[in-house]
């Protein structure tokens, strides 16, 4: 398969790794349902194509039930594993060490480059801590050279710190311009946890009309761009590495030429200050009280 190599930006991580910031995401629109044992060959095709345009990260979870399909699009790509870098997430209801097992054999890899705790509210099943210990050891055996969170808040990551050898490397959140959780990141940001964000185009998507669209065409027509490239820039601006998904592969090249222009401080400044005028929370918002922008 011809690849077309695009200059990535990365950011580093705490552990040594790092982490490419811009990621294909291969949940929501290519999600299956639990109950879906059947290999689609399109979603193959579809990861193939993301892969193919110049995705070097991949980002997967067990929850999506795409890792068989993702873990048949790295190796029909015949890029060197070397130059990828993978994502996968487990659930926590599961005994970590098991889940991750599993993945790996879906992925067909020996290991990941960054294993994340999917969500946070698993205490019922077993202790935030308890579940970090398992993490750090699927690191010390290999298996990850990076493990991080995903979904998790300060009270979360506080109980970690509490007891752990080593903190999370990466916090994965919904973060957008209409989510732009100040205190969340600025807690990551002192702890030295990175903070990748999905979801990152809902203020021109599911959002759009609201108090950033004028300044988010007017910005999109200076840099001969749309309006989702600004989102996603901005994100960049911010040093949030970002996951994005679409099924469309022109859409897939244009979410890589971000990479061709920046916003100026003062630019990136003015969409926050915009963007704050609104809140919007695609997901989880069952978990969270209105207006809570945690």
């Amino acid at each position: 398969m011809e690849h077309h190599m695009t200059e990535i930006p990365t950011l580093e991580l705490k552990g040594g790794s790092a982490i490419p910031m811009i990621g294909y995401g291969t949940g929501s629109a290519l999600m299956k349902p639990k109950e879906d044992n059947k290999i689609s060959a399109e979603r193959v095709e579809q990861i193939k194509a993301a892969i193919k345009v110049g995705f070097t990260h991949l980002d997967g979870a067990e929850a999506y039930n795409t890792e068989r399909e993702l873990g048949i699009a790295i190796k029909e790509s015949g890029l060197p594993r070397e130059k990828l870098f993978v994502t996968t997430k487990t659930l926590g209801f599961a005994p970590i060490s098991q889940a991750l097992d599993a993945s790996l054999e879906k992925l067909q890899l020996d290991y990941v480059d960054l294993y994340l705790l999917h969500i946070p509210w698993i205490e019922s099943y077993q202790p935030l801590g308890k579940a970090w210990e398992a993490m750090e050891a699927a690191k010390a055996a290999g298996k990850a050279k990076a493990i991080g969170v995903s979904n998790f808040l300060i009270p979360h990551i506080t109980k970690i710190l509490e007891s752990c050898a080593a903190a999370p490397e990466v916090n994965q959140l919904e973060y957008s311009l209409y989510l732009q959780r100040a205190e969340l990141h600025g807690f990551c940001r002192q702890h030295g946890i990175a903070v990748e964000g999905y979801a990152p185009l809902s203020p021109c998507t599911v959002a759009s009309g609201g108090p950033a669209d004028p300044l988010l065409k007017s910005l999109a027509k200076k840099y001969a761009v749309d309006e989702a490239a600004i989102c996603m820039r901005w994100c960049l601006g911010n040093n949030v590495a970002i996951v994005t998904t679409t099924l469309q592969e022109e859409r897939m090249r244009d979410s890589l030429r971000i990479t061709k222009f920046q916003l100026t401080p003062q630019e990136t400044e003015e969409l926050s200050r915009v963007g704050a005028e609104k809140h919007f929370r695609k997901y989880f918002g069952d978990r969270f009280e209105n207006g809570d922008r945690s």
